[in-house]
């Protein structure tokens, strides 16, 4: 199975996974009157339409380029993600409405013990789908992937959270006779700030790479100290880089001896082109080639990598 078909496998599964909580949570939550329950239920239906806006955004992200889209669909992945993101806020705003009016209205709960079901099935699903998100999402290097897995993992702790809640509850009132109202929407409230700290942080990792960010510091070091190691090249400048989704793209001037052929320079351009490609997958690196001719200006002594004695003797040319 390729990673194509391994990224819409796993998408589908969320799908179903979430379908199915949502309709669980809604029922269980209107039974029992628990507003942390039926917050739960409102924060998986946003990771429902999540789940869905991953499997279009990974099937549309896996087109081939076209003339129309020349450097693909990446870009997909990330438009997903910022969406994602700004569900997560609009959900974490109506829980915080719906738990500050129950607060006030202190509304009665019932059946605890289901609710505290539902949250254990909720928890231990999503704990299981979010794993294999992560894993498939970081093998494939899927944006869309890993913002849906962070939904879900969000989901897992606040499910426990409002299991915990429950549980207080129902000890409090079956030990001592006291009905505990209050903490179930302060449990919602607290869904709902967890919530918002997952879309703060989706949001700065799916619309970052939609501004044409550089690659992360590591990933640039690596490929500087690679260049920096091949013995045939003098320097490079005008290193760029960005990333569209699990694409990335490398594009470099690279400095070599003037008296070296066409054919020669191509064979360390494409040595090195294979290189990053296989150090950072679905990399497409562009090579512009200048020789070394003496002319030293600015932007050319920045990158230049040879030893001072042997740049004099150049320049003196």
């Amino acid at each position: 199975m390729d990673a194509q078909q391994r990224k819409s496998k796993v998408a589908w599964l969320s799908v179903i996974s979430n379908t199915s909580l949502v309709l669980f949570k809604l029922l269980v939550g209107v039974f029992t009157g628990s507003v942390s329950i039926i917050s739960e239920a409102i924060h998986s239906g946003v990771d429902l339409l999540a789940a869905v806006i991953a499997l279009i955004a990974v099937r549309t992200s896996g087109k081939p380029a076209d003339r129309e889209h020349p450097y693909g669909h990446g870009k997909v992945e990330n438009i997903s993600g910022t969406i994602e993101a700004l569900l997560i806020f609009a959900a974490a705003a109506w829980i915080i409405y719906e738990a500050i009016h129950n607060l006030l209205a202190g509304k009665k709960l019932e059946h605890a013990a289901l609710g505290i079901l539902v949250m254990f099935v909720s928890a231990l699903a999503n704990f299981l789908i979010s794993q294999m998100l992560f894993k498939i999402g970081k093998e494939t290097d899927s944006v869309a992937l890993q913002a849906d897995a962070w939904h879900l993992r969000t989901d897992v702790y606040t499910s426990a959270g409002v299991m915990i809640a429950l549980g207080i509850m129902a000890f409090a009132r079956w030990k001592f006779g006291v009905a505990l109202t209050w903490l179930d929407p302060v449990a919602a409230l607290a869904v709902a700030l967890l919530i918002l700290k997952a879309a703060y942080d989706l949001t700065l990792q799916s619309a970052r790479d939609l501004l044409d960010a550089s690659l992360p510091p590591e990933e640039e070091a690596w490929i500087r100290d690679y260049i920096a190691r091949l013995s045939a090249v003098r320097g490079f400048h005008r290193l760029r880089t960005r990333k569209s989704g699990a694409q990335r793209f490398v594009e470099l001037h690279l400095i070599l001896d003037a008296d070296m052929t066409v054919e020669e320079s191509h064979g360390i351009s494409e040595v090195m082109t294979c290189d990053i490609e296989d150090r950072f997958p679905n990399t497409t690196v562009t090579v512009h080639v200048e020789p070394c001719d003496g002319k030293c200006t600015e932007l050319c002594l920045q990158g230049c990598l040879l030893p001072e004695a042997e740049r004099a003797v150049m320049q003196k040319k």
